[in-house]
């Protein structure tokens, strides 16, 4: 056994720290036996390529892949347009810029047509010749499995965990264990080359998931899928190459593996080694590369994605030699070979060294629309640039480049308004683009102005209100996935209400228990149990109905916490039936009850007298006839499902307010529009109303709560 295996916590932690890298794996001590730079570019750096149409092929084939295998160990067999269907869906969650455009796929949208077309057909091959894996398999262990082990290599304990997945394991009908690694291919790779070169990856996944499971591995099948299809029109697209795992082939490829791992632990373990180019590594583009060199040489750590538990140690190494660097070259230098070398990153304005507003404007023009970025602003969770469009221009052709754009700007995803924005007297086409959040917006008393409820600020610094005496603007619906920023918007917008004279009752609805540090608030009613809910409201329709009998107004605020999940926990149908002892007739009278002059005894029955409004009635009621009255409301739910948020549910809010949420779809339940599936998150949000004619974005306030 891994003699780090029986480290404790604080061993292990005091021990990792001296390693620039927290794990190893097949990948990177493959990427550092062929070129050590890349290895420090990828693995220290955090320096990610993009992907091109034919890598997120291959992945959106192994998502699908994984779905199969997971279904058919619990005996589901998903169907080919069941499978296709995961493929396209995960092709379409890949971000803009994590797309590689190139000459034959100049567009994100191009290269998004490549990428289904061969995904496509790497699923119909799957499907066609399953059989290749199901006729062996008796039963499925386990699939898409993520290990971590400490391994002993060639009799070394390595002083690093291997983290690898497995894509496949089963037993055969022969009883014996199989792991099965299954990858993409334009063509079938030598049979002689598989053995030679891929039994070091197999030696890694049989030590790993022998640790594991305590199993023994007998055979790992490399299972390539072919895209392009054969010549001579045969039907063999899929194809099996089996390494068998006897002693002698175990000992060749631990002896074969452990030399470049053995070099890989020197060189993270040493903060000064020298990670050198090989400039003849055809699996990496040689411009990235140099380019990511010449950033090295003059940026500051922070500009890189680095692992964080690891950032003091790579920080110091990187600022040695950032400053080496410089006193031996000029900066300028520097600067001037990093432009030159990312000139030959073909398609990508990413790394251009432009103002943003520049890439907009260049990348438009190359697809022939031209135009000038007039006005930049900067806001807490995006920017907004506003577009000068050349005349006889249609729009549209500028939205349908947005992924070109996002790309361009090295942004997942960019937002371009339906409607023209005017500012200072003039339309522009308006453009907003997601960034990195560096501060949050404080809550401010000022800012609340009469019964205007602050909501956030959007881009030009204008605070937008929920106005609680527009009659217009009575109700609000809040839709946000967990970490959107909505349970932050409650409640800043509770802890201004509070402070508005004119309110008389503020009633939290929370069956959730997230607003429970209000529950002492005199100011304010907390109900969490459903059927107090359910009775609260009830009373609110009472007291509204005798509002409205009196020619009464009160200000009632109902904050509705995760409605949705209060609506589907509440009473429905027969436990909404009122019951009564009810009176049917009467007994026969007794002699003596007649001598006495006594009254016959009532003969009842339990009998169905009346059915209650169910609480989502009840809510409805308030909606349609509590603003005249002054009751305001604001619901807010997770759950943006055309079920839970119909088309009559919608007619009674007048106010939309959506933070990120999963789906695009999702975002056009609630606003009827598309843009809060590209929300940055942590109240960075989209608001719809009827003072406005388009979708405004905006970052909500923060604060944190208080109670009384």
């Amino acid at each position: 056994m891994n003699k780090y295996k029986s480290y404790t916590a604080e061993e292990l932690e005091e021990h990792n720290s001296n390693y620039l890298i927290s794990s190893i794996s097949y990948s990177k001590a493959d990427q550092f036996a062929r070129n050590p730079k890349a290895f420090e570019m990828i693995y220290l750096y955090g320096y990610r390529s993009k992907s091109s149409s034919t890598s997120v092929s291959g992945k959106a084939y192994h998502e699908a892949h994984k779905r199969y295998w997971k279904a058919y160990k619990v005996g589901e067999i998903l169907t080919l347009p069941e499978l296709c269907e995961i493929a396209y869906e995960f092709i379409e969650a890949i971000p803009a810029n994590e797309w590689k455009t190139q000459k034959t796929t100049p567009t994100v949208a191009e290269a998004k047509i490549v990428a289904t077309k061969k995904a496509t057909q790497l699923i119909e091959n799957f499907y066609t010749e399953k059989s290749i894996y199901e006729d062996h398999i008796a039963e499925i262990l386990d699939v898409e499995i993520k290990i971590t082990e400490y391994l002993t290599i060639n009799g070394v304990d390595i002083p690093l965990p291997f983290v690898m997945i497995i894509d496949l394991v089963f037993k055969s009908k022969e009883n014996k264990i199989i792991i099965v690694d299954h990858k993409s291919r334009i063509s079938f790779t030598d049979e002689k080359e598989i053995a030679l070169v891929s039994g070091d990856q197999a030696i890694t996944y049989v030590k790993g998931y022998e640790a594991y499971s305590g199993l023994f591995v007998d055979e790992v099948w490399f299972a390539e899928n072919k895209s392009s299809k054969n010549k001579d029109a045969s039907q063999m697209q899929l194809k099996m190459f089996p390494i068998i795992m006897d002693y002698d082939t175990r000992i060749l490829h631990e002896v074969l593996l452990y030399e470049p791992i053995k070099k890989m632990i020197e060189a993270v373990s040493d903060p000064d080694f020298l990670y050198i180019i090989n400039k003849s590594d055809n699996y990496i583009d040689l411009a990235e590369l140099l380019e990511f060199w010449s950033k090295t040489q003059i940026n500051e750590v922070d500009e890189f994605d680095i692992d964080e538990t690891k950032r003091d140690l790579l920080s110091k190494r990187h600022r040695k030699i950032r400053d080496s660097s410089i006193k031996t070259i000029s900066p300028k230098i520097i600067k001037n070979f990093q432009a030159n070398a990312a000139s030959f990153i073909q398609f990508d304005l990413s790394t251009a060294n432009m103002e943003p507003q520049k890439k907009i404007e260049l990348i438009l023009k190359s697809f022939g629309v031209h135009t000038q970025v007039a006005h930049t602003f900067s806001g807490f969770s995006s920017n907004t640039f506003l577009l000068e469009v050349a005349s006889g221009t249609k729009m549209s052709s500028v939205q349908s480049y947005k992924l070109e754009i996002a790309n361009a700007l090295n942004v997942p995803n960019v937002r371009i308004a339906k409607d023209l924005k005017v500012f200072e007297g003039k339309a522009y086409l308006e453009v907003e683009t997601g960034k990195k959040k560096d501060k949050f917006l404080p809550w401010d008393s000022t800012e609340l102005k009469g019964q205007k409820v602050p909501i956030g600020k959007d881009n030009f610094g204008e605070t937008i209100h929920w106005d609680l005496d527009n009659q217009s603007t009575p109700f609000v619906l809040v839709c946000g996935a967990a970490g959107s920023g909505k349970s932050g918007c409650l409640i800043s917008v509770t802890e201004y209400i509070k402070r508005i004279h004119e309110v008389d009752e503020i009633i939290i609805l929370d069956p959730k228990f997230e607003f429970s540090h209000y529950a002492n608030d005199s100011k304010i009613e907390v109900f969490n149990d459903i059927l107090d809910i359910e009775k609260r409201v009830e009373a609110v329709v009472d007291e509204m109905n005798e509002l409205i009998k009196a020619g009464k107004k009160k200000k009632i605020v109902i904050i509705f916490d995760e409605f949705a999940d209060a609506v589907a926990n509440s009473r429905k149908g027969k436990d909404l039936e009122i019951w009564e002892n009810v009176t049917v007739g009467y007994y026969k009278q007794t002699s003596a009850e007649l001598f006495m002059g006594l009254p016959a005894s009532p003969k009842t029955k339990l009998q169905k007298t009346g059915t209650l409004n169910s609480l989502e009635e009840n809510m409805r009621i308030i909606k349609q006839k509590g603003r005249s009255v002054g009751i305001r409301g604001i619901d807010a739910t997770q759950r943006a499902s055309s079920k839970i948020i119909t088309g009559d549910a919608k007619v009674n809010y007048s106010l939309m307010i959506c933070f990120r949420v999963p789906k695009e779809i999702d975002s056009r339940v609630v606003l009827d529009d598309a843009g809060a599936e590209i929300l940055t998150g942590m109240g960075d949000g989209l608001f719809k109303s009827p003072e406005y004619p388009d979708l405004v974005r905006f970052q909500s306030f923060y604060k944190q709560p208080e109670s009384a």
